[in-house]
């Protein structure tokens, strides 16, 4: 295959990624889903095939996935609703694995308890992806997101952990569950330890370089893979490492990194998502013809009670679980996964958190239930998974249904992917499963005032010490300013403060103001491209003034402040 191909080959995917996105948006249809359904199209014409090498995938693609991923979540968020979080991530994921795993042992020709935890655990963790994008596109509740979220940076590390244990049976190597237990507690243990020792490191560097956003940029880019690096060296889970290196990253980065290296970090990261995971779900459906060579040698009858068993198991066992341990007495439920919250103050003052003594638990409803059943997508990480079971055993024989399993997890991942992933939106808005807007602009905006407030009274510190004419017209200036700003806040408490509102009102001057704003702006940059154009500027003059009007232009938001 000469170069010239394989560059055709990336410029025709980019273009797909890029038409796919742009029909997503108009349409309301998940990305990921179409990108899967051309790629099983596209594997059925002769061309070029692309493979998914599993080390390319674990080492250099999931890495800065789940970065990334990790970075945009809340720490204190995932914290509040940890149980529930472990409850998916960790026991749901071994109930997977195990149920499969006695399935395949009991209905399917020649498959034993290892070989069927094997594609269990693949098969286990949801893919997050193509879920977020459209529950943040139809406006779930942010618990509910955080869960999805939460859960697919976690979960990984427990499939993975579990899919080791089980080829290490399988291949001749004995299975123990106290060994296996030992073995996962060790690794999860040892991953979070990685994670913190990078976080650590690169939070030193990130204070000195902070003033250089492309150095910071530099080193947020090598983080996600030397975590994992260093994970996998010293044979613990190197994914759980770049979780917890991104949440705790992503958790100090407002007081670490300037704004620019904010903005620059944010940018690039939001690039490399977009193009990874465009890649990534276009190739998932061009693995079909690979998959499909290996069944010839299996009976017909055992591909399909594979199938029905494997994909059985994940769309049943998800909502049965969430059912069950949201019907547990509320005490026992607290302790395996409730959120608490005040109940006294939950129509009141939402900022305060009361005492513990005054907490109780807060269950899922039933609309968060059955939105989180069918959020359950599989992705890359269950193909890259199932795709590193060995070829042969210890004693050199074949690794048994080794084909079989691969079609299992592959037909799964379409199913969840394209059925649950273009279904999951109407679904959400059928149950009327949205985000409180207003509530979420009241506290956005008491937010807002109190920071001004803040600066107000630095203001008033500085205007107490020594200083010249030049900083007391520069104090007062700034103050004018800020009371300006708290009055618009002051009017903006007062129009969200109607009880009965359900969309957050816009505001007609500001409105009017960023109107007025972006025709400046427009008019400034014209009048400089003019001087550029008539040789009266350089370009390099240019580039500097525009990058002024760009970050003006950035200052206020595209639409009322919420």
């Amino acid at each position: 295959m000469s170069v010239e191909s394989i560059l055709l080959f990336v410029l025709a995917a980019v273009a797909v990624v890029v038409l796919v996105r742009w029909v997503a948006n108009r349409t309301g249809l998940p990305a990921a889903a179409l990108l899967s359904i051309i790629g099983v199209g596209y594997a059925l014409l002769p061309g070029l095939e692309v493979v998914l090498a599993p080390d390319i995938i674990l080492a250099f693609v999931l890495p800065p996935l789940l970065y990334s991923a990790a970075l945009d979540s809340s720490l204190l968020a995932i914290r509040r609703n940890l149980r529930t979080v472990v409850s998916l991530s960790v026991l749901l994921v071994f109930l997977n694995a195990l149920i499969i795993g006695i399935g395949f042992q009991w209905f399917v020709a020649g498959a034993t308890l290892a070989t069927g935890i094997a594609v269990g655990a693949a098969v286990a963790p949801p893919d997050p992806v193509a879920a977020l994008a459209v529950g943040r596109k139809v406006g779930l509740p942010p618990r509910v997101l955080t869960l999805i979220q939460g859960e697919g940076l976690l979960n990984d590390a427990t499939a993975l952990t579990i899919l080791s244990v089980a080829v290490a049976a399988a291949t001749g190597g004995g299975f123990s569950a106290p060994s296996a237990l030992g073995q996962f507690l060790i690794a999860a243990a040892g991953g979070v330890a990685a994670g913190a020792l990078v976080a650590y490191g690169v939070r030193l560097l990130t204070r000195p370089l902070g003033g250089d956003p492309l150095m910071a940029n530099a080193v947020s880019l090598a983080t996600p893979f030397g975590a994992y690096l260093l994970g996998e060296k010293v044979h613990v889970s190197g994914v759980l490492a770049v979780v917890v290196a991104g949440l705790i990253v992503g958790h100090h980065r407002p007081r670490s990194a300037s704004g620019a290296s904010r903005l620059q970090t944010s940018a690039v990261w939001r690039l490399a998502d977009f193009l990874l995971e465009g890649f990534v779900f276009l190739l998932i459906g061009q693995q079909l013809p690979e998959v499909v060579r290996g069944l010839a040698q299996y009976d017909p009858a055992t591909i399909v009670i594979a199938v029905t068993i494997t994909v059985s198991v994940v769309l049943l066992l998800r909502p049965v679980w969430l059912v069950l341990t949201q019907s547990l007495p509320r005490s026992l439920h607290t302790w395996l996964g409730g959120q608490t919250v005040d109940d006294d103050r939950a129509g009141t003052d939402k900022t305060r958190a009361a005492p513990p003594h005054e907490r109780v638990s807060q269950r899922l409803t039933g609309r968060d239930v059955i939105a989180l059943s069918w959020s359950g997508t599989r992705g890359v990480i269950s193909l890259a998974a199932i795709s590193t079971l060995p070829l042969v055993t210890a004693n050199g024989a074949p690794f048994p249904n080794r084909d079989l399993l691969r079609f299992c997890t592959f037909v799964v991942v379409l199913v969840t992917l394209v059925g649950q992933g273009l279904t999951f939106a109407p679904l959400v808005r059928a149950l009327g499963l949205r985000a409180d807007e207003v509530d979420q602009a009241r506290l956005r905006n008491e937010a807002r005032s109190a920071a001004v407030e803040a600066a107000m009274a630095r203001l008033d510190e500085l205007a107490a010490q020594p200083h010249d004419d030049v900083k007391t017209h520069a104090i007062e200036t700034m103050r004018g300013q800020l009371r300006g700003q708290l009055t618009h806040h002051q009017d903006r408490r007062n129009q969200l403060s109607s009880t009965d509102l359900v969309h957050v009102p816009t505001s007609p001057r500001h409105e009017a103001a960023l109107y007025v704003r972006r025709e400046v702006i427009d008019a400034q940059r014209e009048e400089l491209l003019q001087w550029r154009d008539a040789g009266r500027l350089p370009d390099e003059g240019l580039r500097v003034l525009e990058r002024e009007l760009d970050h003006e232009e950035g200052l206020p938001p595209t639409r009322p402040s919420r």
